[in-house]
């Protein structure tokens, strides 16, 4: 039986608010979002090809959300959507000169943050965490 002051939904969704506003307030909030910082982190870390449907699968998000990160993403310099030769119908996503003068920046920043999260935390437990975690987005996908 699942007690009503301790269950998953709500400490998930706890720690959900508590990193998008510690996203929200680094440093670099004047120049582009929490989201768009964790998005730029992903882009600069690939090395093949990137494209919408990547940034969906990797955070989770709808098409339409997806569509307006990026908007806004290319509005502030940070990416280009180019055309590929081989189907006109998929943009690929590259970071602009712009935003690789962010990247040390961003990798810092979200790296302290992951170091703040789990400190203290001994890795056996984190593995089970992110098995459960798996399983839990694997129930919710059914």
């Amino acid at each position: 039986m699942v007690s009503l002051s301790q269950n998953a939904t709500r400490y998930i969704s706890k720690l959900s608010n508590k990193l998008r506003r510690k996203l929200d307030m680094l440093s670099s909030r004047d120049d582009f979002s929490g989201s768009q910082g964790r998005t730029l982190y992903f882009l600069l870390s690939q090395s093949d090809d990137i494209f919408q449907k990547d940034i969906e699968e990797e955070y989770s998000i709808r098409p339409s959300t997806a569509t307006e990160l990026l908007k806004q993403m290319e509005k502030n310099g940070l990416i280009i959507r180019e055309p590929v030769d081989y189907d006109n119908r998929l943009k690929k996503i590259t970071v602009t000169e712009k935003a690789l003068t962010y990247k040390q920046q961003v990798v810092e920043e979200l790296t302290a943050l992951e170091e703040t999260l789990i400190r203290d935390i001994p890795e056996e437990d984190l593995n089970t965490f992110f098995a459960v975690m798996e399983k839990m987005m694997d129930n919710l996908s059914e």
